[in-house]
């Protein structure tokens, strides 16, 4: 709470929408989702800040630690004498940018001729916009109406995920896809391998609350727009106001493929690193640099030290750690390979197999994943 109290002079009120979908650096689910935000309201009260609003998440406690971390930080709120207010979103999109999960929904809608959804996307949803979610937020500021209240902010209607991603798909303008379902206990697989390898929002969490189908109740409409002043725009009239455009469409379109690459070039640096020391005889690969005009003494030396070199640079990639400075390392190693065998075998750019020539497409790709890698 002391790391709250300075922070909050000054300050009429508090919005509190921190969150993760999994536990790491920034800490974990316990962490985020309600010691923090512990610390915060407690230092409320102690300052004199009244007007909170938590923004939490609607969900079946007993499904997922997120969703039981969120709900735990509510209770404590809700034994507060301040007046706040808790708002619960169902699934968050917006047509004007995306992020975490919506980013991940739009290259899902985005798949090239089949679309794959978890047990047929029969899901239900009640979809609400980033920017009406925005405007009940500050709506609770102002309205005496919502303190001391559990707000159910969702979409004026339920949909199935299906539908959803059918609509988005075609504000998109990628035309019709073939749907295939994907069993539940196979999406579990994968949601725990993204869970495994990946930062991004696929995962069990994501899987789980996906599968609690994410709808308010009856009333949960009409009470939002009685505490808030706001009436949530449906899904279809959103995404009609404001068309897509090339940067939407690129975005979903790489959204897969960014990892895919990633994953790819640190394969290779794995696997040339194994071939040079594990997966052949060193003398094959001794043999194979003297024949390059290097010196006995030499060889065995840029055998291993390349060997090492690629197979801690892949799995540094792979384990995306320091992702720009080794994807600068790579594109240094390959140019200065190329420089090297060419100043001493010039003749195999002639070989039919693109043994040096083949540098140039890896040379771009590196290019290419450092320019999507970098998010400032």
């Amino acid at each position: 709470m002391s790391d709250w109290l300075p922070r909050l002079t000054g300050i009429d009120a508090i919005i509190n929408c921190a969150g993760i979908l999994r536990p790491g650096r920034l800490g974990t689910f316990e962490d985020v989702h309600y010691r923090a935000p512990k610390a915060l309201f407690d230092a409320c009260k102690e300052s004199g800040v009244r007007r909170v609003v938590q923004i939490s998440v609607l969900g079946n406690s007993e499904l997922t630690d997120f969703v039981r971390s969120k709900h735990k930080a509510d209770s404590y709120l809700q034994t507060l004498d301040l007046d706040w207010t808790i708002v619960r979103p169902s699934l968050v999109y917006s047509a004007t940018g995306s992020y975490g999960g919506s980013s991940m929904l739009r290259a899902l809608a985005a798949l090239p001729g089949i679309v794959p959804l978890i047990d047929g996307g029969r899901q239900q949803i009640q979809p609400l916009s980033a920017e009406d979610l925005a405007e009940a937020v500050v709506g609770c500021l102002g309205s005496p109406a919502s303190a001391r209240r559990v707000l159910e902010a969702v979409g004026p209607e339920k949909i199935s995920f299906r539908s959803y991603v059918e609509c988005v798909r075609r504000w998109l303008g990628f035309g019709t896809a073939s749907y295939v379902s994907i069993p539940v206990w196979l999406a579990g697989l994968g949601a725990r391998f993204g869970d495994l390898v990946t930062r991004g929002p696929a995962g069990l969490t994501m899987l789980r609350m996906l599968e609690d189908s994410n709808v308010g109740s009856a009333a949960s409409h009409a009470e939002l727009e009685l505490a808030t002043g706001v009436s949530p725009v449906a899904v279809e009239d959103t995404y009609a106001s404001r068309p897509s455009q090339v940067e939407d469409r690129w975005h979903a379109r790489l959204y897969f493929l960014r990892p895919a690459l990633r994953i790819a070039l640190a394969a290779l640096w794995i696997y040339s690193g194994l071939v040079g020391v594990v997966l052949q005889p060193v003398e094959i690969a001794v043999e194979r640099t003297l024949a390059l005009g290097i010196g006995n003494e030499l060889a065995p030396v840029l055998v291993y030290g390349t060997s090492v070199l690629n197979l801690v640079l892949g799995l540094l990639l792979l384990l995306q750690i320091r992702v720009m400075t080794v994807g600068i390392l790579m594109l240094l190693s390959v140019i200065g390979y190329t420089l090297v065998l060419t100043a001493l075998q010039l003749e195999l750019w002639l070989d039919l197999f693109g043994s040096i020539a083949k540098n140039i497409p890896i040379a771009v790709s590196i290019l290419v994943m450092l320019a999507i890698e970098r998010q400032r």
